[in-house]
């Protein structure tokens, strides 16, 4: 999960241009800057302090905007008496006139320097602020406080002691963890044999289940990203030390511009940026598969052995662009989407739903979906499926036209439908069997045209 921390707030001379591009809609923070308190303070994050910032940039903003708006007004008059005496011929006085207005013209230069440097404060401010929880979500501090909706199926039992995912890798031969680690450091995977047909069948089934089944819209996309786009989704500039910039060759000055996708939701969610839609396109479902880069500075876990935490995974991503009059509606279905790759695989799982001080930052509500893995005696997080309502939609200035010709935004959804190698782990610790080898669920046996996944000879 990606971290919370919070980060001491500064400029960002790239927020020039994104006005408008950001997430809480300004009149709401004009109109009930209390409430988005509350909602704010519900994180316990700190964020609620900033409200004051934009409060103060705005409305120096508007202010600004006011008294220019009234000195080209009085220039306009100006300029119309000068009009009137250089037609009576009285060029002394309209020369002074001339001179007012070069005066004023330097009064409305000064004034929109302020008004651009509020809007970028303000919009700075915006952009780093997370989405306001939706009222339905729990109260609490941390993942403790989130509370089990539902539960499926029921943890495996053994008839003798249970392997670890790591000890079931090296003696089938599926990971070579130590070769992945000589090629790209810690935290990365060298997929093997069966392991590598494993991995590759996991991801052609789930593909298959959300296109053929679920009604989702397959696309392939890149694994490299403009920085708009992480804005656009929330990621930058909040968590932008977690993520793996681009350099292009030798030249310095591209670093930065380019970015590994953290999740196929950043090129995905941002197909439509700075698209007018019809309505009649809603909802729109997309599926992707993409591999993962999350540098995740300083977390804890990273240089361990073992595929729970690492810099470089596979993941198939659902999105959903919908009407916000349904999108509660289709969160719980696309909730149910993830679970289904669960319930064919016959793991147990857990649904979550994630409290006020756990939710993601671009988040109005947040499911998460746990697997058991016996061999770690504990759930892991294999999928989050989370209603980010407008907040997204707003940064990448992505709207549709209703049929009455009103631009709207729309809500976008994600979720993982699902994330791997979690889903790895728990499959081969859960049908691991008593002579070593690991029994292939039904649903995957036509990909990898066996039953089982077999001890080396």
């Amino acid at each position: 999960m990606i971290s919370k921390t919070s980060r001491t707030l500064s400029p960002c001379p790239w927020v020039v241009g994104f006005y408008n591009r950001v997430m809480l809609d300004i009149r709401i923070v004009r109109e009930r800057p209390d409430w988005v308190r509350a909602r704010l303070a519900s994180r316990g994050s700190g964020e609620e302090t900033h409200i004051d910032g934009v409060i103060m940039r705005d409305e120096s903003r508007r202010k600004g905007l006011a008294e220019v708006e009234l000195l080209k007004a009085q220039r306009n008059r100006v300029s119309k008496d000068i009009g009137a005496l250089m037609g009576q011929k009285k060029f002394a006085e309209a020369e002074a006139l001339k001179l007012e207005t070069r005066q004023i013209g330097d009064q409305i230069t000064r004034l929109d320097k302020g008004i651009a440097e509020d809007e970028q404060r303000r919009d700075d401010l915006l952009l780093r602020i997370p989405n306001l929880p939706h009222e339905s979500v729990v109260l609490g501090k941390s993942a403790e406080d989130n509370p089990v909706v539902r539960s499926f199926g029921d943890k495996a039992v053994f008839g003798f002691k249970p392997k670890g995912h790591v000890a079931l890798c090296e003696s089938l031969k599926l990971v070579d963890f130590a070769r992945g680690a000589k090629l790209s450091g810690s935290g990365f995977l060298l997929y093997t044999h069966w392991g590598a047909r494993l991995e590759r069948a996991l991801i052609q089934f789930l593909l298959d289940l959300h296109t053929q089944e679920h009604g989702y819209t397959e696309v392939s996309p890149p694994f490299i990203v403009q920085r708009e786009c992480m804005i656009g989704v929330g990621q930058f500039p909040k968590f932008e030390d977690q993520a793996y910039a681009v350099q292009e060759g030798a030249y310095g000055s591209t670093l930065g511009k380019l970015f590994l996708v953290p999740t196929a939701e950043a090129p995905v969610a941002n197909i439509h940026r700075d698209e007018i839609l019809k309505e009649s396109e809603l909802p729109i479902k997309y599926c992707a598969y993409s591999p993962c880069f999350r540098a995740e500075a300083g977390a804890a876990g990273v240089g361990t052995r073992g595929m729970i935490r690492v810099h470089q995974f596979d993941k198939v991503e659902l999105i959903k662009i919908v009407d916000p009059a349904h999108s509660y509606t289709e969160l719980e279905l696309l909730v149910r989407d993830a679970e289904r790759v669960l319930q064919l695989l016959g793991l147990h799982y857990r649904v979550i739903l994630l409290c006020t001080g756990d939710m993601g930052f671009a988040s109005a509500k947040t499911y998460d979906i746990e697997v058991w893995a016996p061999g770690q005696g504990s759930f892991l997080e294999v999928s989050s499926c989370s209603n980010c309502e407008n907040y997204q939609s707003r940064r990448m200035q992505l709207r549709y036209k209703t049929e009455s010709g009103e631009n709207r935004f729309p809500h976008i959804l994600n979720g993982s439908g699902t994330a791997l190698a979690r889903l790895f782990v728990a499959l081969i610790e859960t049908h691991q069997q008593a002579d070593g080898s690991v029994l292939i669920p039904p649903a995957l046996r036509p990909y990898l045209k066996a039953e089982t996944i077999p001890i080396e000879q």
